[in-house]
């Protein structure tokens, strides 16, 4: 098979001839069709993440088709079209797994982290970490749901936000596109947050019913004049910009961070006691959140937008990510 790996920390993206991989027990193999380009991806480019093995094929967003199963796997059969994205996997015996609670297991497996990813035309993956798709998702629409999307649709259903609850979105990028949507379509009172007048027409189409231009003047102002947001939803890792919508909360408003920053967040004990408000950070999910993010998707319309590159131009597709070029997700395909 055809794959793009990195050989070291930083190396370059390298196309290589690979025997195809045989499932193991309890594993499937999928004819992967799509694999959407994630800033995550970094983490295996940079070897930013501790005990990362090399070579490693990156991509955690992978959309296909099983075409070959290992002992021991009775819920899934060759020709079923699924996804898989970042939680690889998990032990089912640790603490959280008793719990049920998998996505916080101790031993939780990383798609292209943990094992070879999606930047290849086979992937294996643990039955586990399979999510079934609809058939009316194209694969590259699908891809990026399964880190994107299934971020900011978790994210949004455990909230605690409910129909009619003024959530704001801060971020109208790859995650923060797909969370308007998503906010719309669960009946929130959806406003979005960005930097200048020009991507007011874009939150608009996607869905916003209000827009705050934080260039324009403080956004928690913004929203306190809206009545106060019950949710916020921040995709941008921008911790200052983060920090500042704080006061833009409803009383027992809620802080909810998709956005990975490594920088400090600026928030004051009293910012938060008087109005009961919290600020709480959210992963992905499992397969099976994924499953109901794919499901959910397909029956309300959201859909990524994305840029194609095939599997060949990689390295080029991985820049116009990289540099946020991109409007607002890169796919590979394997067509």
């Amino acid at each position: 098979m055809k794959a793009v790996q990195v050989s070291k920390p930083g190396g370059n993206f390298e196309i290589v001839e690979r025997s195809t991989p045989q499932p193991g027990r309890g594993q499937v193999r999928i004819k992967v069709e799509a694999c959407g380009i994630c800033h995550s991806d970094a983490l295996v480019k940079e070897g930013q993440w501790p005990g990362i093995q090399y070579p490693r094929v990156p991509g955690h967003e992978i959309a296909g088709r099983i075409d070959a199963i290992g002992a021991d796997v009775t819920i899934w059969k060759p020709g079923q079209r699924v996804g898989v994205g970042w939680h690889g996997g998990h032990c089912f015996q640790c603490d959280p797994c008793r719990r049920g609670d998998f996505v916080l297991c101790q031993f939780g497996k990383i798609t292209a982290i943990t094992f070879d990813g999606g930047y290849a035309e086979y992937v294996v993956v643990p039955a586990e970490a399979v999510a079934l798709m609809p058939d009316d998702l194209p694969a590259a629409e699908a891809a990026p749901l399964l880190c994107a999307g299934i971020t900011v649709y978790n994210s949004l259903r455990n909230s605690g936000a409910r129909g009619g609850d003024l959530v704001a979105v801060q971020g109208i990028g790859g995650l923060g596109h797909l969370g308007i949507q998503y906010a719309r379509q669960m009946g929130f009172r959806t406003v979005a947050i960005g930097r200048g007048k020009d991507k007011q027409p874009l939150a608009r189409k996607l869905g916003a019913h209000e827009y705050v231009d934080t260039s324009a003047g403080a956004p928690a102002e913004a929203l306190q004049k809206l009545g106060g947001a019950r949710l916020i939803l921040a995709t941008a890792p921008d911790s200052k910009s983060i920090s500042a919508l704080v006061d833009g909360l409803a009383g027992n408003g809620k802080l909810l961070i998709v956005g990975a920053g490594f920088e400090s967040l600026t928030v004051t004990p009293l910012q938060l006691i008087g109005g009961r408000k919290s600020i709480q950070g959210w992963p992905s999910g499992t397969a099976k959140d994924s499953e109901d993010t794919l499901r959910f998707s397909s029956l309300s319309g959201v859909r990524p937008m994305i840029e194609r590159y095939p599997l060949e131009k990689a390295a080029e597709a991985y820049d116009q990510m990289i540099s946020g070029r991109a409007r607002f997700r890169v796919v590979l395909t394997m067509d």
